[in-house]
């Protein structure tokens, strides 16, 4: 319901101003399918399916050096984006199978795995995927002491909400100078302009943005840039400025949909709080950047989301964590 409110919604704000909301309809479309594909594979294959995942991952992004926003074949991936993003979600699936695993030396090498990601990250010189990487295994060892993965989610989810705030406050240009310049160095000054433009936009019709597509054509910083890919390299400020603020709370949904989904889904503990970790850095990078707008990226977060949340055929491995239950456990099952 969410996702096709989503797309419903593209469509409304497309009509209203003349947009081309094929570019979130297909967004759309690659999380449902990788989705539905992720809750197929986790339940026939606990500990195969995301590590199959995490190798088509590692191998895209050696493999095919130029993956372009949609289903076009024709610009490099790049480093601070849709590399960093494929990266951290490989070394999500990689833990995520670990924990389904009941060998130790099983689950030693997958977590190997997860370690490799994040020094290939670091070869590619994509250091935002490095320390997600890193980020990601250290809260997936983590996760095997946690008490209640309702506690984790809502920390994962509050992390999630303060990095997306951050770039919001330093588009309305909300914060000190010192930290807006530390962006500046750190993200080139042509990004914060267009976050700030991606601002102004949404300040001149909040209820239904300026239609999907059209930032590019509107933002003054982006029309007087040569490679301007006509978007403000920001997820949370392309929808508001795009779609309004009812899109920013259907993107919010979105992603609140699937901690609930982790926190009411079947799978051990461990399981839900490293796909959360993961989905969690995926969102920070996406808020600095345009990784959301590479058909790969959509369908690997879909993937891991429904690998995380689908029900085994086969019975897992308990976990020490004393929530590691599925939810429902106790319960026969007639099949």
């Amino acid at each position: 319901m969410v996702l096709g409110a989503c797309a419903g919604w593209s469509l409304i704000t497309a009509a209203v101003h003349d947009g081309r909301p094929e570019g979130v309809l297909l967004a759309v479309l690659a999380v449902a399918a990788g989705y539905a594909a992720g809750r197929i594979g986790g339940a026939l294959l606990p500990v195969g399916a995301p590590c199959a995942g995490a190798l088509a991952g590692i191998g895209l992004t050696v493999a095919v050096p130029h993956l372009a926003p949609g289903p076009q074949i024709t610009t490099p991936l790049g480093h601070a984006g849709a590399t960093a993003a494929v990266l951290t979600l490989s070394a999500g699936a990689a833990c995520c199978a670990a924990w389904a695993a009941r060998a130790p030396a099983v689950r030693f090498a997958l977590r190997l795995l997860a370690a490799g990601t994040a020094a290939l990250a670091a070869v590619l010189g994509s250091a935002t995927g490095c320390v997600t990487s890193i980020a990601v295994l250290l809260c997936s060892l983590a996760a095997g002491r946690t008490r209640h993965r309702g506690a984790g989610l809502a920390v994962l989810g509050t992390v999630a909400a303060l990095a997306t705030g951050l770039t919001w406050a330093v588009a309305a240009r909300a914060v000190p100078g010192g930290l807006v310049t530390a962006f500046e160095e750190r993200l080139t000054p042509h990004r914060v302009q267009l976050w700030q433009d991606a601002w102004q936009l949404l300040r001149d019709d909040a209820a239904l943005g300026v239609g999907p597509g059209r930032f590019g054509e509107l933002s003054t910083t982006s029309a007087q840039s040569l490679l301007s890919d006509g978007k403000p390299h920001s997820a949370p400020l392309q929808q508001a400025a795009e779609q309004g603020i009812v899109g920013v709370v259907l993107l919010a949904a979105a992603f609140g949909w699937v901690l609930y989904a982790l926190w009411r889904g079947p799978r051990p503990t461990p399981v839900a709080l490293t796909a959360g970790a993961t989905l969690t850095a995926l969102a920070a990078i996406a808020a600095i950047g345009n990784a959301l707008s590479f058909t790969a990226v959509s369908v690997g977060a879909g993937l891991l989301a429904g690998m995380a949340t689908a029900r085994p055929l086969v019975v897992e491995p308990a976990s020490t964590a004393p929530d590691a239950r599925p939810r429902g456990a106790g319960r026969t099952t007639a099949w």
